[in-house]
């Protein structure tokens, strides 16, 4: 709570710094805490149906959201828009969690096949980035039984700094030119363009940046694109030109403030690497997508946190879900 509400606090330091609009990261803060409150709850109570239920819910929102038609302004090269990748690779991570908690054989495999059916759905519709992302979880999860869960929760974090990092060397064209190239025909030079945008205004304003929800105004390639969500589409690079360096290194702690509970969670280890794998694809999305810019999905990264660090109770659903104690720890 003490991290989060730094984050909303410089929100607003900044706005009123800068004349922004806090209000976005603030309905963010408050999705993410919701969110987080209600996966603890609920995970205790019901540690097989709730993620089970946040899967379904997940798959029916990335299905009929409005940004998942092909004629919305936030489709993006990779696929659909971040959102529904997100909210898929989410589901994805739900459903698996599920099934590690089941005990009853049928149940477990019916959640699985409910996994596979949703990155089945991310490529119907379209969302190359989410059919990735579903695959990733699903061998992550698949390999969890032999994983500790310290070098596992190890490797996810310096998985995401290493696309951080590209992602921010990209922005400045850093990387070898035959490899640059490579990238920006698959991310599109206008998203590139946005970056580059965004590191220049970091540049200019490196503690306070511009101003949260400030980057359309000032954005050179936002004012040339018709239509333009206003977006950089990479959050480490939205928070450091709206709200400078401290931005960023709030996000990067709050990151690593989940996987440090992930470890310290009660539940099985497969239920913990599951939900960190399903939380770092996320973060890769949202590295170079507008993944977070939806409450749905901020709402929805807090409810599995919570779900997979929540302690069960022992007599609830007749023990079924209740970890084994050999397993708890990993």
């Amino acid at each position: 709570m003490i991290l989060l509400g730094a984050c909303a606090a410089w929100a607003l330091v900044t706005a009123a710094a800068r004349g922004g609009r806090p209000e976005g990261v603030l309905l963010a803060v408050l999705a993410v805490s919701a969110g987080y409150a209600a996966g603890r709850i609920c995970g205790a109570l019901l540690p097989v149906v709730a993620p089970g239920a946040g899967a379904l819910a997940g798959l029916g929102l990335a299905v009929t959201a409005p940004h998942t038609s092909a004629s919305s302004p936030f489709v993006s090269p990779l696929g659909h828009t971040g959102a529904t990748a997100a909210l898929l690779v989410l589901s994805a991570g739900a459903a698996c969690c599920a099934a590690w908690a089941a005990r009853a054989p049928g149940l477990r495999f019916a959640l699985r096949l409910l996994a596979v059916g949703v990155a089945v759905t991310a490529g119907v519709l379209g969302s190359t980035s989410g059919v990735v992302a579903c695959a990733g979880v699903l061998l992550c999860s698949a390999a969890a039984a032999r994983m500790r869960r310290g070098p596992g929760l190890a490797g996810l974090a310096v998985a995401t700094a290493l696309l951080t990092a590209a992602t921010w060397a990209t922005a400045e064209h850093a990387l070898p030119s035959g490899l640059t190239d490579s990238l920006e025909g698959r991310l599109t030079p206008h998203r590139v363009l946005l970056w580059h945008d965004a590191l220049g205004m970091a540049r200019a304003e490196p503690l306070l940046g511009a101003g949260p929800g400030r980057f359309g105004e000032l954005s050179p390639t936002v004012a040339q694109a018709l239509p333009s969500d206003d977006k950089p589409h990479s959050a480490p690079l939205q928070l450091a030109a709206e709200q400078g360096l401290v931005g960023v290194a709030l996000l990067v702690t709050v990151f690593c403030w989940v996987l440090y509970v992930l470890w310290r969670s009660p539940r099985s280890t497969p239920v913990v690497l599951t939900a960190g794998a399903a939380l770092t694809a996320l973060a890769a999305i949202a590295t170079v997508g507008n993944a977070l810019s939806f409450t749905t999905v901020t709402a929805g990264a807090g409810l599995l946190a919570g779900m997979a660090t929540a302690r069960p109770l022992p007599d609830e659903e007749g023990g079924v879900g209740v970890p084994d104690r050999d397993t708890a720890r990993g």
